[in-house]
Parts: structure tokens; sequence; C-alpha cells
């Protein structure tokens, strides 16, 4: 493949799907890491993608806008990266062919989203970062909330996303939250608890994807007793005693794969 064809192909590929992992990207374009590297300077010199730590964010359309504010969402995609790869692998095995499943914007559910493709699932989601990653998946079945858009995370919220989620059943719901603090979960937007709890009622199993790093964290609002929970998938650096807390509160504990 000729460098402009290839460099034409990866300006596609993250304008779809807006944020990518290098490795990802190396593996549709089928050359290396460090082909792919020098591809994506090229790219950020032209002011069309941003470099974070691993991973490429396009920002083709708001640069033409004058616009180079990123989501909150895309600066924390690095932030425990291995750590909510390893938990999004496990939450993984736990979605099984032909089930109904929610799927919470944030970014350890947009990992676990990547492990999802060619599955068939039916999805229903709030987040636009997961439902662009299916765009041309045949296998998933995308069901989209609709409702007010919040661009700090990508995610839709309110009445409208509230009403819609009234009316669906899943056999899981996948979620995370900014901190786990006293046996209560938390997370920083009121809009966006709400959305959460909706999607609590209407599920059969609630699972919580959560590193390490959020437990002892509190955030501006209270979502939930962690009882309230079915299940956490942690990693291996979560502390003895709050592993004793999540057993305590009736949830089943998984931890992720060293």
């Amino acid at each position: 493949m000729l460098i402009a064809e290839r460099q034409s192909r990866l300006r596609e590929v993250l304008a779809k799907r807006r944020i990518l992992p290098l490795d990802v990207l190396s593996e549709e374009l089928r050359v290396s890491q460090s082909t792919i590297r020098r591809d994506v300077e090229a790219l950020e010199h032209q002011g069309l993608v941003q470099r974070t730590h691993g991973g490429v964010i396009w920002i083709g359309d708001r640069a033409a806008q004058g616009q180079t504010r990123i989501y909150a969402f895309h600066q924390r995609m690095n932030v425990q990266l291995e750590a909510k790869r390893k938990i999004a692998e496990a939450a993984a095995r736990l979605v099984t062919t032909g089930q109904t499943i929610l799927l919470s914007g944030g970014t350890t559910t947009f990992y676990l989203a990547e492990q999802l493709h060619g599955c068939s699932v039916q999805l229903i989601t709030n987040s636009l970062p997961i439902a662009n990653l299916f765009m041309d998946d045949d296998n998933v079945e995308l069901i989209i909330t609709g409702g007010l858009m919040y661009p700090r995370y990508g995610v839709m919220l309110g009445p409208t996303a509230e009403s819609f989620l009234s009316t669906v059943h899943a056999s899981r719901m996948f979620f995370s939250a900014a901190g786990i603090l006293d046996n209560a979960l938390y997370n920083q937007n009121m809009l966006l608890v709400a959305a959460e709890r909706k999607m609590m009622e209407q599920s059969q199993q609630v699972v919580l994807l959560a590193d390490s790093g959020k437990f002892g964290q509190q955030a501006l609002v209270r979502l939930c007793d962690l009882s309230q929970v079915d299940t956490v998938i942690s990693d291996v650096n979560l502390p003895p005693d709050q592993r004793k807390a999540v057993e305590d509160a009736g949830c089943e504990l998984i931890i992720a794969d060293a």
C-alpha cells in the first residue's frame, strides 16, 4: 500500500471511529506500529489528530471549525489504561450470544465495547464514542438512546434518554463510576446518575467496572449503594480491605487477570 493511500485509509478509520489505540490501528491497516506512528505524526502536523499515550484522537472536523477542545472522556482514555483493558476483557467474558446488554458511557465501558466487535448481541448505549465503534458491524444490533448531548463525556442524557430507557429490558448493564467510598457509588453529573439509575432498573444484572484507583474516591453525586450492584470487576491492585468491602456488600467480585 502506498504511503498516500495508507494515510487516506487511516484518516477514514479515525474519522469514523474517533479514537483508537495505536495497536488497533496497526492491526486494521496491517502495518507495524512504527509505521502507524509516522503516519499519525504526519496527520498531527496537518491538525487532523491529537496523540495520547498509546492512542490517537480524531479532531479533523473540530479543527476545521477552529475547535481544538477535546472531551474529558478522551483525556481519561489512558488513565489506568492496562487495568481498564484487563477489566474490559474480563467483562466481555460475561457476554453471551444473543444477549441484550446496556453500556453506559465511560472509558472502561468503551474498552469493553471494543471487545464485542463481531459478537451477535443487542447493544443499547447512550455513548456516542461507543456507538461509533459499531457503525459498520453487521453482527451487533445497535440501539442508541437519544437525548441531550453532554459533550464533556460524549453521552446523551436527560428526560428523553430516561424515557427511552424505561421502555427497554437488558440481561446485563455494564457501567463505571467516578468513585466508590463507604459502600456507596458516586458519579460526576446529576443527569448521568439519573440515566444510570434508570439503566439499573431495567437490567437483570448490574456489573460495575472499576479500576482500583476509583476506590476510596468520592464525586459530586451519589449514585447508589454498593449492595445494589451484582458484580464488581476490578484489577489486581485492589487492596484486601476494599475486596472485603465489596464481598461484604453481597457483590460477586471478579479480579481481572494480571
